[in-house]
């Protein structure tokens, strides 16, 4: 029974989800690993390892082995697929005997990239490895209809990177793919508070300030709060009030450079599907789609309208776990 157990793993830079069509979303922990380096031990993955980013004594590191979408570090990221494994076949109460893996990846990959993507996963004993590229498991995930030949527009501000796409037939007709995501944004805001206020922030605060008050390129009420960190001049911990309005110009050219990758991609699209656009607008996936005021922005930008997917975190997941039946059917009637 368990021996064809189909399972969507969506190998993100900043998130890792595991999705099974009975069970739906079995796992979502951070693409975080924590390693011993005087013994080579994996200490903890995910949750518990985000937990120690910038915390831990000289010996223990905690690292992100993905970059940019693709395996950075081949051996920390094969180590942290068994244990995702090892937890999946937990919470579905049976071993994972060879179970078929739909894996996504960015649609900028090299054929080294997924390759190394997919060595990692049969290295967990997965029986079969598709690859799905990132921005068609958006899609489905995001409940489009992907096998029509309608045009439909992905945008998936992920982590590392964002992927612009036009789909239509279960294909990708155009596509962008640039290493612009949340990741930069929270550089982006580390580096102006640094320069600005002599402040080193860690990596998790970045993101809180992101969270909290990252705002898109539009006019709002202005937010204020107070962050922590340590003086550069004085070495000492010191705490300063900062506003939504200048996280924003700290985060503006991360932002232009998407909206340059969607212009790109509608640029490229076929005179018939440009109509399909019009009506149906773009569909924005990923945790940028989360950044305040984004989907105002780019619907001003653009001038179509701009939609969120339901579960903008989760769609890459739900998508990767849907696709092998799509997959099927999109192959058999192209064939016919």
């Amino acid at each position: 029974m368990f021996s064809s157990v189909q399972i969507g793993i969506d190998l993100g830079t900043a998130n890792l989800l595991v999705y099974t069509k009975n069970k739906g979303m079995i796992i979502n922990e951070p693409s975080v690993v924590a390693i011993d380096l005087q013994t080579n031990q994996v200490l903890a993955v995910g949750e518990d390892a985000k937990k120690m980013v910038g915390k831990t004594p000289e010996n223990i590191v905690a690292i992100r082995p993905l970059k940019d979408g693709v395996i950075a570090d081949y051996q920390v990221t094969t180590d942290m697929l068994k244990h995702i494994m090892r937890k999946a076949s937990k919470k579905l109460g049976a071993p994972l005997r060879k179970p078929s893996v739909v894996v996504c990846t960015p649609s900028g990959s090299t054929s080294v990239e997924r390759r190394a993507i997919s060595d990692a996963v049969k290295q967990c004993g997965a029986r079969e490895v598709q690859l799905i590229e990132e921005p068609v498991a958006a899609a489905i995930g995001a409940d489009l209809p992907v096998e029509e030949p309608i045009a439909n527009v992905i945008v998936d501000i992920g982590g590392g990177t964002t992927e612009v796409a036009i789909i239509s037939f279960g294909g990708v007709v155009s596509c962008n793919s640039i290493r612009v995501g949340g990741d930069q944004l929270d550089d982006d805001i580390t580096h102006f508070v640094r320069k600005k206020y002599n402040l080193m922030i860690g990596q998790r605060t970045a993101e809180n300030i992101k969270i909290e008050v990252g705002y898109a390129l539009v006019e709002h009420a202005e937010l204020k709060m107070d962050i922590r960190g340590r003086d550069l001049v004085s070495g000492l911990p010191k705490t300063i009030e900062i506003s939504s309005y200048e996280i924003q110009g700290a985060i503006k050219d991360s932002l232009l450079s998407v909206l340059e990758a969607i212009r790109a991609t509608l640029e490229d699209c076929p005179p018939e599907l440009s109509g399909d656009i019009v009506d149906r607008g773009v569909i924005l996936t990923g945790g940028g789609a989360l950044l305040n005021g984004v989907q105002e922005w780019l619907s001003n930008e653009i001038v179509v309208p701009v939609h969120i997917a339901p579960s903008p975190l989760e769609s890459v997941a739900i998508g990767t776990g849907r696709s092998l039946k799509m997959m099927q059917r999109i192959q058999s009637s192209k064939a016919k």
